[in-house]
C-alpha cells in the first residue's frame, strides 16, 4: 500500500500535513501553514527534497531519543519525524519518508 499526504486544519486555523506510510503510521509532520497554497507547496517540497539524503538532519532530543528534520533548499524545515529510540529506527524512518513521499497521493481532510 502506498503512502499518502493528509492535509488537515489545526485548531489554530493553519493548514498542516502529515505523510503516512502504507501501514497508516505517521512518518513526517509539517509546520503550520497560513495558506492552503503554502501547505501544498510544502508537500511538493517534501516529495522533491526527501529524495536527497543530504536534506535530512538527524537530531537528538533531551531525553536521548533521536528524530530527523527534512529541510528545503533554503534550509527551512519542511517536516519533522516522530521520536525514535534507536539510530537504526531513525535511519529506517528517513528511508521510509524517501520511499513513500515520491509518489504519495494527497488526501485533503480540511
Amino acid at each position: 500500500m502506498a503512502g499518502k499526504f493528509v492535509i488537515t486544519k489545526g485548531k489554530d486555523g493553519k493548514d498542516y500535513f502529515v505523510l503516512k506510510a502504507g501501514n497508516g503510521e505517521v512518518i513526517l509532520q509539517s509546520q503550520g501553514y497560513s495558506s492552503s497554497s503554502g501547505c501544498e507547496n510544502g508537500i511538493e517540497s517534501v516529495k522533491t527534497n526527501s529524495q536527497d539524503d543530504s536534506k535530512f538532519e538527524e537530531r537528538e532530543a533531551k531525553d536521548g531519543r533521536t528524530y530527523f528534520i527534512l529541510k528545503a533548499n533554503n534550509g527551512q524545515e519542511i517536516g519533522r519525524s516522530q521520536m525514535y529510540k534507536s539510530d537504526s529506527g531513525c535511519k529506517n524512518g528517513k528511508a521510509s519518508v524517501a520511499k513513500n513521499a515520491a509518489d504519495a497521493k494527497v488526501v485533503d481532510e480540511r
